[in-house]
């Protein structure tokens, strides 16, 4: 399987935001990942009013059902974020727990979306991700 992300030389450059410009994937499975929060296993909000606090939490619990699967966050090959009552201010701590979440790995494409509101009252971002294993 190859998982290629493409950042071509004449655009902005993506990766420096956090993100790549498109991935591409051959052969293997696909695995839709559910948009995680800021629960822990107890479904206690972690982090409370703490946005980037929230971010590590719900990257977490990506990590987690990827490596149920095997996978890791190389093979994501896109991300959605919904952020409550997003502005431009809102992106600095929560791109930079993203950056954290690949470790070093080129960060697959990914759609930052302002919401007025999610599931319940506390959750400030949800993820969701795409991903593909051999």
């Amino acid at each position: 399987m190859t998982n290629t992300k493409i950042n071509p030389t004449g655009m902005y450059d993506a990766v420096g935001y956090g993100f790549s410009h498109a991935a591409i994937h051959t052969g293997g499975r696909t695995v839709h990942l559910a948009g995680q929060v800021a629960w822990d296993k107890d479904c206690n909000v972690i982090g409370g009013d703490d946005l980037g606090a929230q971010t590590r939490q719900a990257l977490a619990n990506l990590k987690q059902v990827l490596a149920e699967v095997g996978a890791t966050p190389a093979h994501i090959v896109r991300l959605r974020t919904y952020i409550v009552d997003h502005n431009p201010e809102k992106l600095g701590p929560v791109l930079g727990e993203v950056g954290a979440f690949y470790d070093g790995d080129t960060p697959a494409p990914n759609t930052v979306i302002g919401v007025q509101a999610l599931a319940l009252p506390d959750f400030l971002i949800e993820i969701e991700a795409t991903a593909v294993i051999d």
